[in-house]
Formats: C-alpha cells, sequence, structure tokens
C-alpha cells in the first residue's frame, strides 16, 4: 500500500513529528520493535486517537528514539517482513476492519534509515484489528471497550464530521496546492476574479473550505477541495475510485460495450465536458410539425444534467470499490449512484431535500452546476412530461439509488406499469404547483386527443386502484373530478 511520497515530504514530515516535545497519543516512535501484531494493534489505536485529536493521520516511525526523539536509524524493513507465508502489508490489511488506507515509507534523515507509517484517521466507525478495536491512552496502547467514555466520544465524533471535511492530502506545499486544484474553473464558475498572488488565492479556497491550515506547516486539502476541483482525483486516496464513468451499450442489454468514458477530474471541473459527452452519444430525433423540422436529443438535456448533478451529490462516499455511473442502452439511460436515498423514491418529488452530503450539495448549487434546493426532481419530471416520454423510474437496488429514463414510446405501448407511475408523478407535479390531476391535464401530458377521454379515465382508474392518487373531493361530479398523490389524502 506505498504511495511513494517524496523524500522531500518524508524529510518534512519526520522533522515536524520529532519537533513535538512529548510522544503524543497519534505518534508512536519506535527504535526496532517490528512484531506483525503489535503493528496491526497500532494501526487500530492510532487511527482511533487521530480521529480523536483532530488530525487526519496517525504515525509510527521506526528509527526515533523515544526518550528524546532523537534519529537513531532501523533496520526494520516493511517491504520484506512477512507474517507466515504472507506479505506483512496484505496481513495487516486482511486484519483491518475497515480496511482503511495505511502505507510503509522508506526516508534517509540526516544519514540515518527510517521507515514512516502513515494511517488514515477511523471515519465512520472505530478501526478494529483482528476483531479487537484499540486506542492510545498518554503513550499506552489499550482496548477501547476499557475506556468508554472516549469510546462514547468517538462514536460522537463520528456522528458530526461530515465527508466533506476529512482530509485528502496533508501538509502540501503552496505550490503543489494550486498544481493539484484547479482553481481557475472554481474562480470562473463562481463568477470571481482571479486574487493577485498565490497567498490570495489560498485565502479564498480556504475560505470556501476547499483547503486547511496544517499544523505541521503548509496546506490539508480537504474532501471537498479534491472531490469537486482536484485535476486528477486518481491522485488522492480518497475519492480514487469515485471517478465518473459513461458506458454507452449495443442493444439493451449489458454484453456488448461500444464506448467507455472515465471523468478523471474534479466533479465541479468536469461537469460541462461530462455532460457533452454523454448528450453528445444521444440519438437525435427528427420531429415534424407546422410544415418545420426539427431535431431534439431523445432526453432532455434538463433532465440529464439534474439527474446527473443528483447523482454526485447524494452518493455515499463511505462505499468502497463503486463509483457513479452512467449507462445508455438502445431504449433508455441509467444514472446510478452508490448509496440508498435518505427519503423513499415514492418521495423524490415533493419531499424537503435531504443530502448525506450538505457541504458538497450547498457548493455544487452555489457554482451552478445544480438547481435550488428541492426544485430539480420537479424539473426533471416537467421535462419529460413536454417530451411525452414515459414517467422515469426510481428504484433502488441493494446498496445504490437509480434513476432509469426511457426513450419516447407511444402511450398505446406503455404497459400498466408505465401508466401508473406517470399518472402518479403528473400528480405529484400537479401538487407541488398548487395543481390537481385531471382528465384533461393528463390528456395533454399523454398527448391524447379529446375524443378519447374514456381511455384517459382508464388510466386514471388504474392508479388510484393503485393506491397512488386519490380523488381531491370524492363527492364532485365526475367531469369536475380532480386528483392529488395519494398520500395527500391520507
Amino acid at each position: 500500500m506505498s504511495t511513494g511520497r517524496s523524500a522531500i515530504y518524508l524529510e518534512g514530515l519526520v522533522r515536524e513529528l520529532v519537533k513535538l516535545p512529548y510522544e503524543v497519543e497519534w505518534v508512536e516512535f519506535k527504535h526496532g520493535n517490528a512484531d506483525a501484531q503489535q503493528i496491526g494493534e497500532y494501526i487500530s489505536a492510532l487511527a482511533n486517537a487521530a480521529a480523536l485529536a483532530g488530525k487526519s493521520k496517525g504515525y509510527v516511525l521506526w528509527g526515533v528514539r523515544d526518550e528524546d526523539h532523537a534519529l537513531v536509524g532501523t533496520t526494520f524493513d516493511a517491504r520484506t517482513a512477512k507474517r507466515g507465508n504472507e506479505e506483512l502489508e496484505s496481513w495487516l490489511l486482511r486484519l483491518l476492519n475497515p480496511r482503511i488506507e495505511f502505507r510503509f515509507d522508506e526516508v534517509v534523515v540526516d544519514g540515518q534509515r527510517l521507515v514512516v507509517l502513515e494511517i488514515d484517521r477511523a471515519t465512520r466507525h472505530p478501526v478494529a484489528f483482528s476483531g479487537t478495536e484499540y486506542l492510545r491512552v498518554g503513550t499506552s496502547k489499550k482496548k477501547l471497550k476499557d475506556f468508554t467514555e472516549k469510546e462514547r466520544a468517538l462514536w460522537r465524533l463520528f456522528d458530526r464530521v461530515p465527508f466533506e471535511d476529512g482530509v485528502a492530502a496533508e501538509q502540501v506545499s503552496d505550490v503543489d496546492v494550486l498544481d493539484a486544484l484547479d482553481h481557475p474553473t472554481f474562480f470562473a464558475l463562481m463568477q470571481l476574479q482571479s486574487p493577485d498572488g498565490r497567498t490570495a488565492t489560498l485565502d479564498v479556497l480556504r475560505r470556501e473550505r476547499l483547503v486547511t491550515r496544517c499544523e505541521a506547516g503548509g496546506w490539508n486539502i480537504t474532501n471537498l477541495g479534491v472531490v469537486l476541483f482536484a485535476r486528477k482525483l486518481a491522485d488522492f486516496a480518497a475519492v480514487r475510485r469515485k471517478t465518473v464513468r459513461v458506458i454507452q451499450y449495443r442493444g439493451r442489454g449489458r454484453t456488448e460495450t461500444m464506448r467507455e468514458h472515465e471523468v478523471v477530474q474534479g466533479y465541479a471541473s468536469g461537469f460541462e465536458g461530462l455532460l457533452g459527452y454523454i448528450n453528445g452519444l444521444l440519438p437525435i430525433n427528427e420531429v415534424i410539425g407546422q410544415a418545420l423540422r426539427r431535431e431534439v436529443p431523445m432526453f432532455p438535456p434538463l433532465a440529464v444534467r439534474e439527474l446527473v448533478a443528483n447523482a454526485l451529490i447524494h452518493q455515499d462516499f463511505s462505499a468502497t470499490g463503486t463509483n457513479p455511473m452512467v449507462e445508455l442502452f438502445e431504449d433508455r439511460l441509467e444514472i446510478t449512484n452508490p448509496g440508498e436515498p435518505l427519503v423513499e423514491t415514492s418521495r423524490f418529488l415533493n419531499s424537503p431535500p435531504t443530502s448525506r452530503n450538505e457541504g458538497l450539495a450547498s457548493l455544487m448549487r452555489r457554482l451552478g452546476i445544480c438547481e435550488e434546493r428541492g426544485s430539480g426532481i420537479d424539473k426533471v419530471v416537467a421535462q419529460i412530461e413536454i417530451f411525452q416520454l414515459p414517467a422515469p423510474l426510481f428504484e433502488v437496488p441493494s446498496g445504490f439509488t437509480r434513476v432509469v429514463l426511457f426513450a419516447h414510446r407511444p402511450y398505446t405501448e406503455m404497459d400498466k406499469d408505465d401508466r401508473v407511475r406517470a399518472c402518479y408523478l403528473h400528480a405529484c407535479l400537479k401538487f407541488a404547483q398548487r395543481d390537481y390531476l385531471t382528465n384533461s391535464s393528463l390528456r395533454e401530458r399523454f398527448g391524447i386527443e379529446d375524443h378519447n377521454k374514456s381511455m384517459v379515465s382508464r388510466f386514471i382508474k388504474e392508479a388510484v386502484e393503485a393506491g397512488l392518487i386519490a380523488p381531491y373531493d370524492p363527492n364532485a361530479a365526475k367531469r369536475m373530478m380532480k386528483y392529488v398523490p395519494g398520500w395527500a389524502v391520507n
């Protein structure tokens, strides 16, 4: 799990750590003890201690004398170390829960060979090794369960620290921060003039929580800064698997891939390019009306924009090994993000908006990437109705949220589920507009002629029987009937 830290970075880190007046709870100095079991327990203890101390990393340094922090060197070699027949790093990773990032690096400082073990802090829950959670208390390693107050404090911390405030890169120089983050795009999207000078630029990024001051010198780049403006997401361990993938398939299944594209930049930096790529793949339909021909995309661009932005904003960043995906088929577009939604899919359109990544959502709104709170799905459904497409499908496969947009299909070819879903979402949209579903409004939504009122009445009846819509006034005359979502009368 080594990251190939530069010698300059490692030397600077060592010099800052040995300046500490005493061994703190998130740093351990060792001369030569390299017992594998002890290393695993220290990874657990230091990850949890770093979280409690508000640090992004914990560290073990081999080759530093504990008493006076003098550099004495070490013969420990993590690259060749084994536990039984298994490589040390592999063995350690297998017994950690969760499998947090850690890395061994070597550096020579003042002629002494040192080994640095860098450990990511615990984030969602305490880190355990071989089934036991550990913690540094003072300079001693203890079992977390024996210190109930600290355990409770750790859980309270996990509840209130958002992903966006986590540190993606630590102790980064001024120049490297500006190299890593696409700050010109930030200022362009914010419609701000770029400040004169490096210091002024970094100060603005700090105020927006894209970077923070590092106590060991330089800057920490936050997860928020990286997710939105990294020039290359893969350079940061916390988000390297969160790049957006776009896949186009031949036909209606996933057996034959035509094209696959990965957006390597941060979401804000790469958003317009991502949309341009998606829209470039969408088929164009030719519409003839009033003796004029015009070309329209298969799916409304505004709907695609909103749904892609939602997938990025509302994903669960704690889900590992998965990323947001946009998949284009012959007859549909599927947009999937990791994490199940925080509200029922049936209430996407009318529920108060809830986001697990509020800092990310707020800044993306200010950057003009997505709509104001709560209006995005309304616009999606409204656009789908304008294009007279089948209603979108919101579904929750295990651990994911998926939205499916369907290509144009005449209402005569829609099945009952399509019709009921369209009626329900039409009623929700009307309700959000302080209006009602009627036979007339539904005819307009489907593009059905007036003389087919009875067909539309049958569609309404199907939705009522499914319990998804209900009469606003059950005693009204038949031709005056108005309908609202079923939950609005319960």
